[in-house]
């Protein structure tokens, strides 16, 4: 339906999108998550040309929009918009604001317009404020009205742009209710959304985008459950994390565990868990990672905190041969039992050249003796 091929965006010297490559199906429910400036927006408004890109391009049903002699009014009328902040004119009754696109562009008869605009209200449960003015009208409401009018123009797909991010949270659910019935009804939407309750529950596919690119996608399952990368994987469950870099094998670990200390107790950490995780990065990265670099050092301990479980989780990655500190642990190996007895979990992974072990640290971790 639509394929969008090497998009980018540059607003000057700064580039918002870049080799953005996307195909929408008929019926797809598409949900657009990641953190605020990523290019979410960006990449909608460029869809339907509300802002022209600086590269690649966007083919609708085989016609190139980008082209010149397109009738891009025609393509655009295809694509439905919804904006976070309504865009209802302030001076038209609510049914006006709906009739309005169709006699004008449509060339609708008022009659039928101001009929199809009765049936779209009260699809969005809105008949009795026809003769409302948009002033008259909660935030939820409002959006609702302009969802209503963006179907008025029947669009074969929906674009939304945040469409509960201006809402008062009592009214979110009202706003996505609407969407949800519209998802069930088979139309195509496109949603850039921060309800990732909502983008899990409803979508057929999720894009994670950031630093301007589709950076993960997938089926909700996966990408909210399993996501393969770490940048989806900290966002998905509002991980925060310190990285602290190691390239000496005399490095500094007293300013590294006061980094660790101060990360911690940001996060309310106990003194414990605090404890805990300096105990397990001096016993890997002091008497395993180190001796086991070779020549050239070069280790990154990462720590994550998450906001949603409140699990922690230390992340190691360390250059060089093949090594995993857990292969073949023997009983004398007192760093190794002892990281064993403060740890609820490790997973081991050589990407390239270089070695990843992650550990997971249960929150009941009690302080232990060296």
């Amino acid at each position: 339906m639509i394929e969008v091929n090497h998009l980018a965006k540059h607003f000057g010297d700064l580039v918002v999108l870049k080799d953005v490559n996307l195909r929408i199906e008929k019926g797809e429910v598409i949900s657009v998550i990641g953190p605020s400036g990523t290019g979410k927006s960006t990449l909608l408004r460029c869809l339907n040309l509300l802002e022209r890109p600086t590269g690649g391009e966007i083919i609708i049903d085989g016609i190139r929009l980008l082209d010149r002699g397109t009738d891009i009014s025609l393509l655009r009328r295809r694509m439905g918009m919804v904006f976070q902040s309504f865009n209802l004119f302030s001076h038209l009754m609510v049914i006006e604001n709906i009739m309005l696109g169709p006699v004008d562009l449509l060339k609708m008869p008022r009659q039928e317009a101001y009929d199809e605009a009765l049936r779209l209200l009260a699809m969005v449960g809105l008949a009795e404020k026809a003769t409302a003015y948009p002033d008259e009208l909660s935030g939820g409401q409002k959006q609702r009205v302009a969802i209503a009018r963006a179907l008025a123009m029947t669009p074969e797909i929906l674009l939304f742009d945040e469409p509960t991010s201006a809402l008062d949270p009592t009214m979110v659910s009202e706003v996505l209710a609407v969407i949800r019935k519209l998802a069930a009804d088979g139309m195509t939407l496109m949603i850039v959304t921060h309800e990732m309750k909502f983008a899990r529950d409803v979508s057929t596919r999720v894009l994670y985008m950031d630093e301007g690119v589709i950076y993960e996608e997938g089926p909700p399952d996966r990408i909210f459950v399993r996501p393969e990368r770490e940048k989806t994987r900290a966002f998905i469950h509002r991980v925060k994390t310190a990285t602290y870099a190691v390239q000496s094998r005399n490095f500094d670990l007293y300013a590294m565990n006061a980094g660790v200390e101060a990360f911690g107790r940001k996060h309310f950490l106990s003194e414990n868990r605090i404890y805990n995780i300096q105990l397990v990065i001096e016993e890997l990265v002091v008497n395993k990672l180190l001796p086991a670099s070779g020549d050239h050092v070069d280790i990154t301990v990462t720590v994550g905190y998450s906001e949603e479980s409140g699990a922690v989780e230390i992340l190691l990655a360390s250059a060089g041969k093949p090594y995993n500190p857990f292969a073949a642990v023997e009983e004398d190996d007192l760093p190794m039992t002892l990281v064993g007895k403060l740890v609820s979990g490790h997973d081991y992974a050589r990407e390239g050249e270089v070695n990843r072990l992650r550990l997971t640290l249960p929150e009941w971790a009690k302080r232990s003796a060296c």
